[in-house]
């Protein structure tokens, strides 16, 4: 287990030519991590549900080759295109990070099986699309990739109303885990990596992202709280 932690502004840009999709780039912690992975050198798509207006003003805010996405993330065919779209569009796929979820507080008394599905669909079953397609393709690359999960059982303050949303992101470092087992046995070139964000804040959660996006650049965490950082070695 490792930890590493900077703003944005101090990262090198060491990873120039490179790309990176990020999932969910339009949310509060997704921002953060577009803005680092950027800063360190990446091009990146920017995925989105449903906010594409966002998203567009992100990427033409990065400017270069960066872009916009948009695909649901409960639609496994769409998912496996939008990997595929950034792929042609960058032509190599170095980085990925997942960090949209779903979190929609319900109240025990109503949870219902319905409501724990939908929330695995998008917070785990989507996120395992997006990185068995995108694992395959950085397999077959020599430089190989990395895919980080942000989530997990430290997903933040738990609330009355979060069992599904709990439930679903304490999956992701098991996912994380499995994933990782299976890719090290085709490439040691290809990482898979889980952060737990805690009450951490989007910033040192971005910071945590970059030091395994971009191994060896970690600075000192301005911020009281870290993320926990899960990087198996298989």
């Amino acid at each position: 287990m490792q930890s590493a932690a900077h703003t944005p502004a101090s990262v090198p840009a060491v990873a120039a030519g490179r790309a990176a999709l990020v999932i969910g780039g339009t949310g509060r912690i997704g921002r953060a991590v577009v803005a680092a992975v950027a800063a360190g050198g990446h091009d990146v798509a920017v995925h989105c549900h449903a906010a594409l207006p966002a998203a567009r003003e992100l990427a033409a805010a990065l400017g270069g080759r960066s872009l916009a996405v948009t695909a649901d993330l409960r639609e496994e065919g769409a998912v496996r295109a939008l990997v595929h779209r950034v792929i042609d569009h960058f032509g190599r796929l170095d980085a990925v990070v997942v960090c949209g979820r779903r979190h929609v507080p319900t109240p025990l008394d109503d949870v219902t099986a319905a409501d724990l599905r939908a929330h695995f669909d998008v917070n785990v079953a989507g996120g395992f699309v997006v990185a068995q397609e995108a694992g395959a393709v950085m397999v077959a690359q020599d430089t190989g990739g990395v895919i980080v999960f942000v989530g997990g059982a430290e997903a933040g303050p738990a609330r009355p109303g979060d069992v599904p949303f709990l439930a679903s992101n304490a999956a992701l470092p098991g996912l994380a885990h499995g994933l990782q087992v299976e890719f090290a046995a085709r490439s040691p070139r290809v990482r898979v990596s889980c952060v737990e964000p805690g009450d951490a804040d989007p910033a040192a959660i971005a910071a945590a992202v970059i030091g395994l996006v971009v191994p060896g650049i970690g600075f000192p965490s301005p911020t009281a709280s870290k993320p926990t950082v899960r990087e198996d070695r298989v």
